[in-house]
């Protein structure tokens, strides 16, 4: 007994498989940019944090000190430009009845700028006391996962020095691959943009997750003759991380009313393919056949007409000649589940069962 499936041609898109390796959007080495004692190391290591949080805090008391004394140096040079303001009016008043020197009034002028540049500079002491006490908590400046800490508390850092932790991001994710050049060129999609990829974790089959390409580069790697592709997926539950590999499959061309059959029902002879078709008689055929590429479940084939009867199960001790019985509502039919890839297998009843002599 032997199930029949009925060779179908379809439009495929036809997908290549490459090798790929996850890198995150953003990287960002966290260093003090300002210089002290470790206070408190705010997160958990390896731990999601978002864009804002507080991830370490350098001892405030020696900034909050400056800020004070800023603060102070403002209210002073305030005082002095009002006190020299109100001294250059009455000169001015003096000058118009001629009762100062023009030196004086000049004198008086000078003073007033001179104490009005003061207490410009008392204020950008006070905004840059403001940032450095801003700048003694580190905070995240992306969404994404931390690394392990690499100052603990109480230990001294060094401003713009002093690494403290890594942070990546990991929502999204960006998947490297290269692609050799005679690919490429035969690619219509090598310089498309939002090409939907597929991807798969270690060394399964399937190829569970959806992204799309989002760059190409620009030249060839000389080194390898290769040219660098990268895809963008979506991370929202960390499934993936940064370095990891991954299997990448891209649509690389288009095939118009391909012959497709069920991939066990290819047979291998030395070096060459073939499979059995159900012929006259209800007689098993050798049909030579060339292989194409593989689309989900099945298998592009060459040398094969639409509509053959291929013969996919009971091939373990079948011969040429051998007449054979199709098993009852044992007659498949591949169906297509869409427009570019992917198959059904729908049985429906094969009709009277044909018997061996």
């Amino acid at each position: 007994e032997v199930d029949v499936a009925v060779a179908q041609p379809r439009d495929v898109t036809l997908w290549d498989s490459f090798t790929g390796r996850m890198a995150a959007p953003e990287t960002v080495e966290l260093r003090a940019r300002v210089s002290g004692y470790i206070d408190k190391v705010a997160f958990a290591e390896g731990e999601l944090v978002k864009q804002g949080d507080v991830l370490f805090v350098i001892d405030q008391r020696p900034y909050q000190a400056r800020l004070q004394m800023a603060r102070a140096e403002v209210a002073r040079a305030r005082s002095q430009v009002t006190l020299a303001a109100r001294e250059a009016q009455r000169a001015e008043q003096l000058w118009e009845r001629r009762a100062i020197s023009r030196e004086e009034l000049e004198q008086r002028s000078a003073a007033r700028s001179i104490a009005q540049a003061a207490l410009a500079s008392a204020d950008a002491a006070l905004d840059n006391a403001e940032l450095e006490l801003a700048y003694t908590e580190v905070k995240a400046p992306v969404s994404g996962r931390m690394g392990r800490a690499e100052i603990t508390r109480g230990n001294l850092v060094t401003a713009d020095t002093s690494l403290l932790a890594t942070l990546v991001s990991v929502d999204p994710l960006y998947v490297y691959f290269e692609s050799d050049q005679q690919t490429v060129e035969d690619n219509p999609h090598a310089e498309a943009a939002s090409v939907p990829v597929r991807l798969g974790l270690g060394s399964g089959q399937d190829y569970p997750y959806q992204g799309r390409l989002d760059f190409v580069d620009n030249q060839f790697n000389a080194s390898t003759g290769t040219l660098q592709y990268r895809a963008v997926i979506a991370n929202p539950e960390g499934l993936f991380r940064p370095g990891q590999f991954a299997r990448v499959q891209m649509p690389v061309a288009a095939a118009r009313q391909a012959i497709l059959i069920d991939q066990k029902a290819v047979l291998t002879d030395q070096d060459r393919r073939y499979v059995f078709v159900l012929g006259e008689g209800d007689l098993a055929t050798v049909q030579p056949v060339t292989l194409g590429p593989a689309v989900d479940n099945l298998q592009v084939v060459h040398g094969l007409s639409a509509d053959s009867p291929v013969l996919v199960s009971g091939l373990q001790n079948l011969r040429p000649g051998t007449q054979v019985q199709v098993r009852p509502g044992g007659e498949i039919v591949h169906q297509p589940a869409d427009a570019q890839s992917g198959s059904n297998l729908q049985t429906r009843p094969a009709g009277s069962a044909r018997i061996a002599q």
